[in-house]
């Protein structure tokens, strides 16, 4: 099994998010996911300055398997945009947790975050998902 970052917040639809303490989220797929899709050949992303609600898809992710939509796990504004996906999708593959994330958001509740799976709970869902 992957391991899993314990500074992470997850959605059950794969998602990852990690608070960056101002006001920001960092939100990518997680290494599960990818593993899943296969190897990823386009991402779409978000435009900076759109605003985002909890739970709507906002990216793509395309493997040579499967399109996948990745879901905001916090409402708030795109700040930020991983440009360099659009080069090398492969990224995600290679380090989902860290060169490959997605975009990060300015938050608009952080009451929200507390919606999310800690990563035990994230752990537990995947052991689930193999029975």
């Amino acid at each position: 099994m992957s391991e899993i970052p314990g500074d992470l917040k997850f959605l059950k639809s794969h998602e990852w998010a990690r608070v960056e303490g101002d006001g920001r989220v960092t939100v990518g797929i997680s290494d599960h996911a990818q593993g899943l899709l296969g190897d990823l050949v386009y991402v779409e992303l978000p435009t900076v300055g759109d605003s985002v609600e909890a739970g709507n898809g906002v990216a793509v992710v395309e493997s040579v398997k499967a399109a996948s939509d990745v879901y905001a796990p916090v409402s708030g504004k795109v700040v930020e945009v991983n440009v360099s996906l659009a080069d090398k999708p492969e990224t995600i593959n290679e380090d989902a947790y860290g060169e490959g994330w997605l975009f990060v958001l300015e938050l608009d509740d952080t009451e929200q975050l507390n919606d999310l799976l800690s990563p035990d709970d994230y752990a537990e869902l995947l052991e689930q998902d193999d029975h």
